[in-house]
């Protein structure tokens, strides 16, 4: 656990440490938000998430060197097409981050009802993150992760998918 409380956030880095901040670990409500918290970040470690992120950009930074070199004129490099191409760049691994995180909520409600927890206590975990945004996020597009409020949507599905028949009795709130 990382002593942050102002931050309300988790991650998993490569290798598969967690950390969660005190932050949000204070504001969840029951063992099932933590298991998807947890879940949901498992679901990073097992779909390598960092080591595919750092190889998009190190991708990004070398096809930006590429434009800078095609589009200058030997003597002086073009910084605009370079600011072009870095900005492009970036949208496209931010989309890359969005489509990991939902993936890891899949995950998440995979692995947490194989924990014996109820997977719709991941939508929790999402009320919360919103709530701690303040909806101060900006524009979807611009972002890594998609907006909590959106992610419901597609839990949800991921649940009916998974449960076609109901999440089962018994399950961990």
């Amino acid at each position: 656990m990382l002593d942050d409380p102002e931050t309300v956030n988790a991650f998993a880095l490569p290798g598969g440490p967690i950390f969660i901040t005190t932050a949000l670990f204070n504001r969840l409500e029951t063992e099932g938000q933590l298991a998807g918290v947890l879940g949901h970040e498992i679901g990073h470690v097992v779909g390598r998430h960092s080591a595919e992120r750092i190889a998009n950009q190190k991708l990004t930074e070398g096809l930006t060197g590429a434009v800078v070199v095609a589009t200058s004129d030997g003597q002086d490099p073009n910084t605009a097409a370079a600011r072009i191409a870095q900005l492009v760049g970036n949208f496209i691994n931010m989309s890359y981050g969005r489509e990991d995180e939902l993936q890891s909520d899949e995950l998440g409600v995979v692995f947490m009802a194989e924990a014996g927890y109820d997977p719709r206590s991941l939508i929790g975990v999402m009320e919360i993150l919103e709530a701690a945004s303040g909806g101060a996020s900006g524009p979807e597009f611009a972002s890594t992760h998609p907006n909590p409020g959106n992610r419901v949507a597609r839990i949800e599905e991921t649940i009916a998918e998974v449960f076609p028949n109901g999440v089962p009795n018994g399950l961990e709130p």
